[in-house]
């Protein structure tokens, strides 16, 4: 089969596509035959080697798929061959095939395609995630969703909203605040206002936020801090200025605010069942129309590094996706 295959950690041009042997599924997994795979952050920081759960080269990244089961493992129950469906992995993913835990893999429904899907399960779930279970936001509530037009930040304004909280997004520049704007965000800032932390800060009448999402960190978090509300909560979701925040207690303590960071992935292996039960329930408000994913360019697998490049220089508005013909 064809993969994208990186030899050594460094840079993206590093990747290229090779012919590998497909992987066998053993006991508890099953292979699937990938239509589409989402691209993330994650997968430049796996090829630098500075992603969390570390893999050593050669291998081939990519962390969610979407196509139909293959080939059935040793006592899998409840998925069969020709089943239509997205599923998370270790890596992988951006190949014609690849295996996949039984507890990984989500049927879809008829309501969602496959690229979408293919882009949707660790956006949206870590949105779903960060403002429900870490941040608990509750109805009604002041919400500030950082880097809202990328991929991570856009469905935390639709999840926001869905929740019932009051939603204010900033990004950079018009062209991205339109596309927040448009995916339900009650206020928009442009992030690269030279009066950012007073903008922030005159929001709802100077009380702040009481929840704020940063998939950005850098200067942004530093003016978040600002900006949070009394028993406020910042949720840090990633670093995507390169720049990683130190956070001053005195200002926590101050405000009895609290920092909380978020890492959707662990998930997967220490309470597999409640994020199961999250993706099921962000699939049916999919289907109920109160989402909407974004998938601004999806390419073909042998574009791998082109399409990798509108991550890195953050170009990327909503998803990109790599689809793979047959």
């Amino acid at each position: 089969m064809k993969a994208v295959v990186f030899s050594e950690f460094g840079d993206i041009e590093g990747l290229s596509i090779a012919e590998v042997e497909p992987p066998e599924p053993g006991p508890g997994e099953v292979r699937i035959a990938v239509s589409a795979a989402g691209l993330n952050f994650a997968d430049l920081l796996m090829v630098k080697g500075r992603y969390q759960d570390r893999r050593e080269p050669p291998f081939t990244p990519g962390l969610e798929i979407a196509g139909r089961i293959e080939t059935v493992g040793a006592g899998v129950s409840g998925l069969g061959s020709g089943d239509r469906v997205m599923a998370l992995v270790d890596g992988g993913g951006f190949a014609e095939f690849a295996v996949a835990r039984a507890v990984d893999v989500i049927r879809l429904p008829d309501t969602i395609d496959d690229v979408t899907a293919a882009g949707f399960a660790i956006a949206y779930g870590t949105a779903h995630g960060a403002l429900a279970w870490r941040a608990s936001i509750r109805p009604g509530e002041k919400l500030l969703v950082h880097g809202a037009a990328g991929g991570v930040g856009l469905t935390a304004v639709e999840v926001g909203r869905r929740l019932g909280a009051h939603v204010t997004a900033t990004a950079r520049g018009g062209e991205k605040l339109a596309i927040a704007r448009k995916h339900g965000a009650d206020d928009v800032i442009d992030s690269g206002s030279p009066d950012l932390v007073a903008r922030l800060k005159a929001a709802h009448d100077g009380a702040g936020f009481d929840v704020i999402y940063d998939p950005v960190g850098g200067d942004v978090f530093d003016a978040s801090l600002r900006a949070v509300a009394w028993e406020g909560r910042i949720v840090v979701i990633g670093f995507a200025s390169g720049t990683v925040p130190q956070v001053p207690a005195n200002i926590l303590l101050v405000k009895n605010a609290a920092v909380a960071g978020f890492y959707w992935g662990s998930y997967r292996h220490r309470d597999p069942d409640r994020l199961r039960d999250s993706l099921a329930t962000l699939l049916d408000w999919h289907g109920e129309g109160a989402l909407r994913p974004l998938v601004s360019q999806d390419f073909p697998l042998d574009r791998a590094v082109d399409a990798l490049d509108v991550i890195r220089s953050r170009r990327a508005r909503g998803k990109v996706v790599l689809t793979i013909e047959r």
